[in-house]
């Protein structure tokens, strides 16, 4: 028996009991971008309602002690799918949208784990890991050499970079989508193309967002981006149609594989600037643009529920739902984030934000829900990490990881499953400057850096720098603001040794 599902304009065939006899579950993992801890209202924003991501919170297990690797993009997404921090790995910084791939395809991805189990896997939405083997040498006007599909993804379609990066077109298995031959593509990083206009020299053409620091080289949907680009035609996307393109090809590729189990990896582009949400959600929150783009981020996380239900497999999908660091309100373009955020404390109660060896820059949301999961609306303070990823994964499909060499990855599933309240040993961050910072259940340690007291290039945050080394009782003070290393002498001498140990691999 057969019936039809809908999703606005798109109608989806399916059988009614499509995964009803397979104990293995999907496994959704959702990844926001710059979304901070505060920016739910199941996590205790006000200003804004998420009430999508609420329900995965009422249904299952919300946790407030979560770590990111990494207060930026590349570096946590690196550690959440290889299970190995990024410091062990070179050009683990922000990438530029020519990198060449980061992660090497000898390396065992959460993906090669579900492939391995006899999943189908995907990765759709902001990728910023690199393309091709050689930096700057990608054909965009061909097949790229390599690409998620080299690192255990049967399907991918995503966007090379961020969106104030170029190229500013998607890649779907390999190749430029919706590909225009008539306007052949350019990237470069170094420097413009002959006759090919910039914000900062063409400012008249930023018709939606102008740059507040950087973000002023090519432009793309009167909108100035890092990088210099030319060409695309058709293939350039429109920053208003992003979260819909992303949530599109998400539930296309759920309702083609009901009927098997999938594993999803799918990463949006909100909150990240430029903030530049459908016109659907223009005025829909007083704080402004990125209001409007948390707002797109739930109902992202809606449409992708609801294709579950109709589908007949939301019972049998574990869904997780993180972010990649934590927030930023000025990140480069005037979109008034500061202006309108009226009192919303993106961060929490942490101090900080992204780039930051503080604690905003990299606890982050992370709610687990459906299949597998034990209890439903509970809150879980328990130490967590995003490293733990590729071995929690790996024990979820009773896959064997005696094989993968360097991982820094543990097997956490029964905490993530809400089966018991077991606190990791500690959790490993490192910011934008490669500070790396160590917190354990109760204590925070951040080693000396000379350096900048904020991020030199206009955020306002702060950077975590001192040249004094910093030791905080989280529990007690969560917005590290009382340092007792002069204390606990002890305590800062162990954890030293800890990170010294730990980046060397012992």
């Amino acid at each position: 028996m057969k019936k039809t599902v809908l999703f606005g304009t798109l109608t989806l065939a399916c059988g009614v009991a499509a995964q009803a006899q397979s104990s293995r579950p999907n496994v959704i993992l959702i990844l926001a971008d710059d979304l901070g801890f505060g920016d739910l209202s199941c996590y205790g924003a006000h200003q804004v309602k998420t009430p999508h991501v609420d329900s995965l919170a009422q249904a299952g297990i919300r946790f407030t002690n979560a770590h990111a690797c990494a207060a930026t993009s590349t570096p946590s997404r690196y550690s959440l799918l290889t299970g190995q921090y990024p410091f062990r790995q070179r050009g683990t910084d922000v990438a530029a949208g020519n990198a060449a791939s980061i992660i090497k395809s000898e390396q065992t991805t959460v993906a090669d784990i579900f492939k391995q189990a006899g999943y189908r896997t995907a990765a759709i939405g902001k990728w910023h890991l690199g393309l091709g083997s050689v930096t700057a040498q990608q054909d965009w006007n061909g097949t790229l050499d390599v690409t998620p599909a080299d690192l255990g993804f049967d399907y991918h379609y995503i966007m090379a970079a961020t969106a104030d990066r170029v190229p500013c077109v998607y890649i779907e298995q390999g190749r430029v989508a919706n590909y225009d031959a008539s306007a052949p593509i350019e990237v470069s990083y170094q420097q413009n193309f002959a006759g090919e206009p910039t914000g900062r020299e063409n400012p008249e053409l930023l018709t939606k967002l102008r740059p507040s620091h950087g973000h002023d080289q090519s432009v793309v949907n009167g909108i100035s981006r890092i990088g210099y680009m030319k060409g695309g035609g058709a293939a350039l996307w429109r920053d208003e149609d992003i979260a819909d393109s992303i949530a599109t090809h998400a539930v296309e590729f759920i309702a083609q594989n009901a009927s098997t189990p999938f594993f999803l990896y799918l990463c949006t582009n909100d909150v990240h600037v430029p903030r530049m949400p459908h016109e659907r959600f223009r005025g829909k929150s007083a704080m402004g643009l990125r209001g409007e783009a948390i707002l797109q981020f739930d109902e992202t996380v809606g449409k992708v529920t609801q294709a579950l239900r109709e589908l007949g497999i939301a019972d049998n999908t574990l869904i997780i739902l993180t972010s990649d660091n934590g927030s930023v309100l000025d990140d480069g373009y005037e979109d008034q984030a500061e202006e309108l955020a009226n009192g919303h404390q993106a961060g929490g109660p942490w101090r900080g934000g992204k780039y930051s060896s503080y604690e905003a820059g990299s606890v982050v949301s992370f709610i687990v829900s459906g299949a597998g999961c034990r209890g439903k609306g509970k809150v879980s303070d328990a130490l967590i990490s995003h490293i733990d990823c590729l071995a929690s994964m790996a024990a979820l499909t009773n896959q064997d990881l005696s094989f993968t060499k360097n991982t820094d990855s543990q097997n956490h599933l029964k905490t993530w499953l809400g089966k018991n309240k077991s606190n990791r040993p500690f959790a490993i961050k490192m910011a934008y400057n490669h500070t790396l910072s160590l917190r354990t259940d109760k204590w925070k340690y951040i080693p000396p850096k000379v350096g900048p007291s904020h991020v030199p290039w206009g955020t306002g945050i702060e950077t975590g720098n001192s040249p004094e080394p910093q030791l905080y009782n989280i529990k007690k003070d969560p917005a590290e603001k009382k340092n007792l290393a002069k204390e606990r002498p002890d305590l800062v001498e162990c954890y030293q040794q800890w990170i010294e140990d730990i980046r060397s691999g012992k």
